[in-house]
This record gives structure tokens, C-alpha cells and sequence, in this order.
């Protein structure tokens, strides 16, 4: 049994923004990163080898707001952040503020095989990067005019400029054929973002969890509800000491816990068994899922 699933980010996205040619690229650019990912443990590779392989393909997928299409800080650049989580013994990796690393996610795993810690920041990340042999991009590699505009709009103080963007932090979680389980998380956080500000997408627990005795977890929407609310280990804390299923402890938190905080957004989690679960509390959360049994499917909306 192996499985996979992916998001593209949860938040808003009204049906009528929501054109037919907006669908289907959405909808191609996930079907792109599952398969990229389910041939991985098709040919009999780990989940973390599936997990970072999916995440990055949405990496380079302009539509997403992670790699290139990030959005932009207040001071007009890129600041990208990352997380990868191998739950076969719990090492985990993680990146915040990079600005010249075209595959954060590659730069996360790197940082939990090849250094002594879990998470590097800003240029002591980049320096890292540099050590291991990975070619900086400029800033403006990761550049679309779509969030030019959105950036331009949120500092002339128009309040809903950039709440698209909330639709494209990326993730994947995955079990392989062995019962290994594994998470990535990428992001380019939030469109105006101010003061080195880092969600939950690069904090282990938060935004990015896996451990083989209970479920791997990817989580997206507004990073510091779920910070607060920790939970991509709260979802594996419910399935550890309550005995719940990957999908009623993804329920219980996203649906119950993070609303009655106020957090909005969603998580795809897999369980050991190789059940999958996409809850959100948002309007859209742009999903997908694909197993060994013959499962595949994607969605963007609540349909």
C-alpha cells in the first residue's frame, strides 16, 4: 500500500473568480506534482523522496504562492520558507527567509541529512545553501506580475489585495510501500508580510509533521492560528493518545479547534493505513490525493 496528497494552498477564492481556464491549469498543475510524486513510490521509493519530489513541482508552478509565483514582502521581495519532516525517526528539516534558493524544499531536506540542526534562517540559510553546492537565483526569479499587482494594491491600502494568495502555499504528505510516512511543506508566506515574519509552514508541529507511528500532516491557511494551535501535532497527538483515525483527528482540529480560534484553512494528513484526509474551513483549499488501490483525485472548492 502507498499513497499520496497534495495542496496548493486554502483561503479564499470565490466561485466566480474561479474561470474555466483558471480551473483547469489549477487543476493540471496538481495532477502534475501527484503523479511526480506517486511515481516515485510507484518505482518503490521512500515517502520522503515522493513528498519532496511533488512539493517541488508546485515549486515551479507560477500559479502557487511557493518557489516561482511567491508573493511579496512589504519591501518588495521574495522571502520564502520551507519544511520536511521523515517519520521514520523523526529528523526534520526547515528553512525561513530565503531569497535566492529556487527549491526551498530541496534546501530543508539539506539541512536535516547534511547539518546538526533543524532550522536555518535568512542568510545563515543561504550561506548553507552555498556550501552545498546549490546555484543562487536572483530574487526576481520567483517574479509575477500577478503579485506585483497584489503587493501594489495591499500598500494603496486596498484590504482584499492579496487574498488569493492564502491559495498557494504547497504541500505533500506520502506513505510508501515499507510504511513510511513523510511531509513537505513550501511557502512564500503572505503577500505584504512585515518584520521577518514566519508562518507555520517551516515550524515543525505547526505546519509540518510525520511520524511513523501515526500520520504525516501538511497544513495551510493563516500561519499564526495554527501556530497557536500547533497543529500538525495536535492532529497526531489526538490519533496517538485518543486512538482517533487520521481523518476524525484532522476533523476535530480543522474543523472545531482552529474555528473556534478563528484560524481559517486546511491540512491533508495520511495515516499509517494509508487513509487520507483534506479537511478546510475555508471557501477553497486546492487539493489532491492518489493511492495504490486506485484512488486519484483533485479539487479546489467544497465540491
Amino acid at each position: 500500500m502507498h499513497a499520496i496528497a497534495i495542496h496548493g494552498g486554502a483561503g479564499t477564492l470565490a466561485p466566480a473568480d474561479l474561470t474555466p481556464e483558471n480551473e483547469r491549469a489549477y487543476r493540471a498543475g496538481l495532477e502534475r506534482a501527484l503523479r511526480a510524486g506517486f511515481a516515485v513510490l510507484d518505482a518503490g521509493g521512500t515517502a520522503l523522496d515522493a513528498a519532496v519530489a511533488a512539493v517541488q513541482v508546485l515549486e515551479d508552478e507560477p500559479l502557487f504562492n511557493a518557489g516561482r509565483g511567491a508573493v511579496l514582502a512589504a519591501n518588495g521581495l521574495h522571502e520564502l520558507d520551507a519544511s520536511v519532516m521523515d517519520g521514520r525517526d523523526l529528523s526534520a528539516g526547515a528553512v525561513t527567509g530565503v531569497r535566492h534558493v529556487r527549491s526551498p524544499i530541496e534546501l530543508a531536506r539539506l539541512v536535516m541529512e547534511r547539518s546538526p540542526h533543524v532550522m536555518l534562517a535568512g542568510t545563515g540559510a543561504e550561506e548553507f545553501a552555498l556550501e552545498q553546492g546549490l546555484k543562487p537565483v536572483p530574487n526576481s526569479h520567483f517574479a509575477t506580475e500577478r503579485r506585483r499587482h497584489e503587493l501594489e494594491r495591499m500598500l494603496q491600502g486596498q484590504v482584499d489585495a492579496g487574498r488569493e494568495s492564502l491559495m498557494g502555499t504547497v504541500g505533500a504528505v506520502a506513505l510508501d510501500a515499507a510504511g513510511n510516512l513523510a511531509a513537505a511543506t513550501s511557502t512564500g508566506g503572505m503577500t505584504g508580510k512585515k518584520w521577518g515574519r514566519v508562518g507555520d509552514s517551516p515550524i515543525i508541529g505547526a505546519g509540518t509533521y510525520a511520524a511513523n507511528d501515526c500520520c504525516a500532516v501538511s497544513a495551510t491557511g493563516h500561519g499564526e492560528f495554527f501556530i497557536r494551535a500547533a497543529v500538525a501535532h495536535e492532529i497526531a497527538s489526538l490519533m496517538r493518545y485518543r486512538g482517533l483515525g487520521v481523518v476524525e483527528a484532522a476533523d476535530e482540529v480543522v474543523m472545531r479547534q482552529l474555528v473556534r480560534l478563528g484560524g481559517s484553512g486546511g491540512v491533508i494528513a495520511v495515516g499509517r493505513d494509508g487513509r487520507i484526509a483534506m479537511p478546510f474551513n475555508s471557501e477553497g483549499m486546492l487539493r489532491g490525493a492518489m493511492d495504490s488501490r486506485g484512488l486519484f483525485e483533485t479539487g479546489l472548492l467544497r465540491d
